[in-house]
């Protein structure tokens, strides 16, 4: 498949030239493990930032359930101060879940790529050890017993996740 401006009918001669200096270079910044933790933590961000505004908007705990909230019940604001606050609330849990999202994201994808590295492999046993660091690292704080349930639930998730994306893919 041809993107604009690289196939032949573009005169461009059928794609990049892998010796040019700029495409060395981004090749070798996209390969760094600083770069993949960045990539990874952006996109954690903002995949959370809209996980967190849809689940805000599905919330049936309570309509505002932030710590500034009034004591007023809510339906008895006016109709503009009801709609401010609930996307003030919105804004909270959303960016809230960003954080968190990207926090795994960069945390999980430092961890492989270092590990990786180290193994100088790439199979699932890269990815398996990472969740389970991964894992552990964010339940520390539980305790010895959260951080092995966190190891195995991570490395067990990121196992079955890299097993489905490794499989052949069907043609039709």
């Amino acid at each position: 498949m041809n993107f604009p401006g690289t196939g032949p009918a573009a005169g461009g001669g059928g794609g990049f030239n892998p010796n040019d200096p700029n495409v060395k270079w981004l090749t070798n910044a996209m390969e760094s493990c600083y770069a993949k933790t960045a990539m990874s933590g952006v996109a954690g961000f903002g995949l959370g930032g809209l996980f967190g505004v849809f689940m805000a908007s599905m919330a049936y705990d309570t309509p505002f359930h932030t710590a500034g909230a009034t004591t007023t019940p809510v339906s008895s604001l006016p109709w503009r101060q009801q709609v401010r606050l609930g996307f003030r609330d919105m804004g909270a849990r959303s960016f809230s879940t960003a954080k968190n999202f990207g926090a795994v994201g960069a945390l999980f994808s430092g961890i492989e790529c270092g590990i990786e590295g180290l193994r100088a492999k790439n199979d699932m046993a890269n990815g398996a050890a990472a969740g389970c660091l991964t894992g552990a690292i964010l339940a520390r704080n539980g305790g010895p017993q959260a951080a092995a349930v966190g190891c195995a639930g991570f490395a067990a998730f990121s196992a079955a996740i890299d097993a489905w994306m490794r499989m052949p893919k069907e043609e039709d």
